[in-house]
C-alpha cells in the first residue's frame, strides 16, 4: 500500500494519555510556562472512559501538583476512616491488627475516590490553563525523526476495512509533532512496548510482572455502608493457587467498590481469574455485605507489579515513559496513581530544562534519576522484595519476610538487598499435564455472574467492521499450541470473554470476539506463547466507565 500522507501539527509537547500521569504533567508544564502548546491525546470517548482503579488514593502527588485542590472542588471526598486487613478461609476469616503493619502501609489521609472523575476534574484544570485534550483519539503509530529519534505520534486514523485497508469513510488521521514526547499510556501500553523493544530500556531492570485487577461497583443496603471504610483481604479462594487478593472500598451514596487482583504468574493453565472473583463474593462476609444490594458496573484491567527493580529507563531519544507505562505501583499498598502524579511532575520539570535550554529530541537528562532517587523510588525501593518473595515463598513467605524486610526498608536498608523476579507471567504458565483442572461454581445471578453479563456493565463498544485489533503473530499456534499444551487459557485469563475455542477435534478454531475487550492487556502479557499483540482500535472504541 502507498505511503499515507498525514498532516502534521506542532506542539512543543505531545502526551499520549489522559491518566493521571499524562494530566500531571500537562498541568506542571503550564505551571512552568503558559506560553508552551501542550496536546493531551486520550484514545477514550472522554477523559475517565478507560480508567479503572481501586482506587485509594494518597493525595502526595496531587498535593504537590494542585495544593488548593480542595478549593478547587477536587472530587476527593471520602476521607478513608477505617482501615481493616483480613485473612481469609473459606467460611470464615481472621483480622491483621494495623500495628503489625509498616506505617507507610496505613491509609490514614488518604481517600476512597474514583480515578475517572479524577481526572475528569484534572482534564477540566489543564484545559483552563489553555492545554488541548483530544478525547477519542487513538495513536496508532510512532513517528520517527531523521536521526531516529521519537518526534511524534499518528492520532486519529478512522475508517479501517475489516482487512485493514482504507474504507469509504477512511480519515488518515494526523500527525502531532512535539519537541518531546510523553507515552502516560498505562500498564502494558503498545507505543510505550514498542519503544522499550527498540531503544532496549529493559536491558538493565529486571522482567515486568503484571496482576489482573477485576472491580464491580455495587449499591448496597444503607444500614450495611459504612463510607470511609477500606478492607484488603488475602488468601481463599486462592489459596496456594495464585497470589493476590481484594479490595472492598465504601464511598459517597451507598456505594461500594469490590475488587480482586490475581497475579498474573500462576502456574495452572487451568486457573480462571474471573471465576475466582465471583467465587470470592460467596464468601459469607462479603456475601453478608452485598445481600440485598446490586452492581451497577464492572470493569477489568492488568496491573505492574514488578516495581523498583523492574522499571525500564525512562528516557528515551524524543521522550520519556510515564507512571505506568513504566511501572509504578506499590504492590503491598495497591497504590500507583500518587507515583503517577509525581513522574509526570517530574518529567514536565525535567522537559521545560530542556526546551529552555534550546533542546528537542534528545534524552531528559535527569528525569530517570529523579524518580529513582525522589519520593516515587523512596516509595517503591521500600517494597522490591514483596513481590518475589510472593512469587518464590507464597503467600506466608510474603507476611513474614516481605513484612521483616518492609520494615526494615522503613528505618534504613532491608537485609535481603534487592530480588529477583525470575521468569515472566507467560513463562511461568506450567503444560496443562502437570495440573489438576479447577471447577468453579456456576454463577448465580445475584451475587455471581457470567462474563458476557457483567461485560455489559463496562458499557463496551467497538466498531465491528474495523480491524481486529488484537494481532496474532501465527494464526495456527492458539490450536496448535496452546490449547494442545496449555488446554487453551487464553479462554479464561480474559476477564471479558474476548478468546474462545469453537468446534471439536480437527475441526477447532480460534474466535477473537474483538468488541467485547476492555483494553485490560492480559492477553498480551498471559498468553504462554506470546503469540498475542494488544494494539489500540479506533479512538473512542472500548469500555466507557463512568464512575470508576
Amino acid at each position: 500500500m502507498a505511503e499515507i500522507e498525514r498532516e502534521a501539527m506542532e506542539y512543543d509537547v505531545v502526551i499520549v494519555g489522559a491518566g493521571p500521569a499524562g494530566l500531571s504533567a500537562a498541568i506542571r508544564l503550564k505551571q512552568l510556562d503558559a506560553e508552551l502548546s501542550v496536546v493531551v491525546l486520550e484514545k477514550g470517548s472522554e477523559v475517565g472512559a478507560h480508567i479503572l482503579s481501586g482506587a485509594v488514593l494518597d493525595p502526595v502527588g496531587l498535593n504537590k501538583l494542585i495544593p488548593d485542590w480542595k478549593d478547587k472542588g477536587a472530587p476527593l471526598n471520602v476521607p478513608v476512616k477505617e482501615d481493616n486487613f483480613y485473612m481469609l478461609g473459606e467460611a470464615g476469616q481472621l483480622r491483621i491488627p494495623n500495628i503489625l503493619m509498616p506505617p507507610f502501609m496505613s491509609n490514614h489521609g488518604n481517600y476512597i475516590v474514583s480515578m475517572g472523575n479524577v481526572c475528569r476534574w484534572m482534564a477540566e484544570q489543564a484545559e483552563e490553563m489553555g492545554v488541548e485534550i483530544f478525547p477519542g483519539m487513538s495513536c496508532s503509530e510512532l513517528v520517527y525523526g531523521e536521526n531516529g529519534e521519537v518526534k511524534g505520534v499518528v492520532a486519529g486514523e478512522f475508517g479501517k476495512n475489516a482487512d485493514g485497508t482504507p474504507g469509504p469513510s477512511y480519515e488518515p488521521g494526523m500527525e502531532l509533532h512535539g519537541k518531546y514526547v510523553f507515552l502516560g499510556e498505562g500498564v502494558r501500553g503498545s507505543l510505550s512496548k514498542q519503544v522499550i523493544a527498540k531503544y532496549d530500556l529493559d536491558a538493565k531492570s529486571d522482567v515486568q510482572k503484571y496482576g489482573l485487577g477485576m472491580k464491580e461497583i455495587w449499591e448496597i443496603d444503607p444500614e450495611k455502608h459504612k463510607e470511609g471504610t477500606v478492607t484488603h483481604t488475602m488468601g481463599w479462594p486462592l489459596n496456594g493457587n495464585a497470589g493476590g487478593g481484594s479490595f472492598i472500598y465504601h464511598l459517597e451514596n451507598n456505594q461500594v467498590y469490590v475488587g480482586f487482583v490475581v497475579h498474573l504468574n500462576y502456574k495452572n493453565p487451568h486457573l480462571f481469574p474471573y471465576m475466582e472473583f465471583q467465587r470470592f463474593k460467596h464468601h459469607p462476609q462479603v456475601a453478608e455485605l452485598l445481600k440485598g444490594g446490586k452492581r451497577v458496573a464492572y470493569g477489568a484491567r492488568a496491573i505492574s507489579e514488578g516495581g523498583f527493580q523492574s522499571m525500564p529507563q525512562l528516557e528515551f531519544p524524543g521522550g520519556a515513559l510515564l507512571g505506568c507505562a513504566a511501572g509504578m505501583v506499590n504492590v503491598p499498598r495497591i497504590k500507583g496513581n500518587h507515583n503517577a502524579m509525581l513522574s509526570g511532575i517530574a518529567a514536565a520539570e525535567a522537559a521545560m530544562d530542556a526546551i529552555k535550554a534550546g533542546r528537542s529530541g534528545d534524552l531528559l537528562e535527569g528525569y530517570d534519576a529523579a524518580v529513582r532517587k525522589g519520593e516515587i523510588g523512596k516509595d517503591l525501593k521500600k517494597v522490591r522484595n514483596v513481590k518475589p518473595l510472593w512469587s518464590k515463598y507464597g503467600l506466608l513467605g510474603s507476611l513474614t519476610i516481605g513484612g521483616m524486610d518492609m520494615w526494615m526498608n522503613t528505618f534504613g536498608n532491608g537485609f535481603l538487598g534487592t530480588l529477583s523476579h525470575g521468569k515472566s507471567d507467560a513463562e511461568a504458565t506450567e503444560p496443562a499435564s502437570k495440573h489438576k483442572e479447577i471447577t468453579y461454581p456456576k454463577p448465580d445471578g445475584t451475587l455471581s455472574f457470567d462474563r458476557l453479563t457483567n461485560v455489559s456493565f463496562s458499557f463496551t463498544n467497538h466498531e465491528e467492521s474495523q480491524p481486529a485489533h488484537l494481532h496474532l503473530t501465527d494464526p495456527d499456534v492458539p490450536v496448535n499450541v496452546n490449547l494442545a499444551k496449555y488446554a487453551g487459557p487464553s479462554a479464561r485469563y480474559c476477564p471479558a470473554g474476548v478468546y474462545e475455542f469453537v468446534g471439536e477435534g480437527a475441526d477447532t478454531k480460534f474466535q477473537i470476539n474483538f468488541q467485547n475487550c476492555v483494553h485490560c492487556k492480559t492477553c498480551d502479557i498471559k498468553d504462554p506463547s506470546q503469540n498475542i499483540t494488544w494494539t489500540v482500535p479506533q479512538g473512542g472504541d472500548g469500555p466507557n466507565y463512568p464512575n470508576m
